[in-house]
């Protein structure tokens, strides 16, 4: 859950989004290694420390051609590894359809009974004490934790995104195209996302809400919005 004036990451609730905060600390410290390399060279190059008549410096492209190459590997590799965890979608558990609205979001549940409900922002007015402003709705996306989701993005009128920042899912909603995300929530809790996608007016007003529950929790819930 994202805190006032947070600078980091919200905590990870999904192996993906674990594997993206270590990749983000791995390309952080190459950064920071290469730009301190950077500014130890100008330092010396400034106070005259440096210096050299050579003319013909076959090893020195050598090295500033192999190098930036072996940096680039170590940031790729890894990457490339959690694209492809990403991409994969491993007969999901559940699978769940996101339909954007201007500006509202649409969820079917038709795995084990046809259930449609409609998520609009919860108005300040109308806002419990202790909840977020602009980020609560009056139905939340429940589904069991410690099991693999299957998302079904689209939209029916513009561009939308549906984004989960602790989850690590962000897909676009377009209209007439059936994208798919999964995720897998290893812990229980609330976690808040927003549209991604400037949509119109009120763009800032369509609020994500995905609560990870124990799977007896979830069925009771299933059972209540059902009836």
């Amino acid at each position: 859950m994202a805190n006032h004036s947070q600078l980091s990451f919200q905590d990870a609730s999904s192996p993906i989004m674990e594997e993206l905060m270590g990749f983000h600390d791995h390309a952080m410290m190459v950064a920071l290694a290469i730009c301190s390399l950077v500014l130890y060279l100008l330092t010396l190059m400034i106070t005259g420390k440096l210096s050299t008549s050579t003319v013909d410096a076959q090893a020195i492209e050598l090295v500033w051609t192999i190098l930036p190459a072996m940096v680039l590997v170590t940031l790729a590799l890894p990457s490339l590894r959690i694209l492809y965890m990403m991409d994969e979608i491993n007969q999901p558990d559940l699978t769940l359809k996101a339909i954007g609205h201007q500006w509202y979001w649409t969820y079917e549940y038709t795995d084990l009974k046809d259930l449609t409900f409609d998520s609009y922002m919860t108005p300040t007015t109308d806002l419990p004490l202790g909840h977020f402003r602009l980020l609560e709705v009056d139905h939340r996306v429940v589904v069991p934790m410690n099991s693999s989701i299957r998302v079904i993005v689209t939209a029916d009128d513009v561009l939308h995104s549906w984004a989960v920042p602790s989850l690590a899912v962000k897909t676009d909603a377009i209209p007439g195209r059936l994208n798919q995300t999964s995720f897998f929530a290893n812990r229980p809790g609330v976690f808040y996302g927003q549209c991604s996608e400037i949509c119109g007016a009120n763009h800032s007003f369509m609020p994500i809400v995905v609560e990870a529950t124990p799977l007896p929790n979830f069925e009771n819930w299933f059972t209540l919005m059902s009836s």
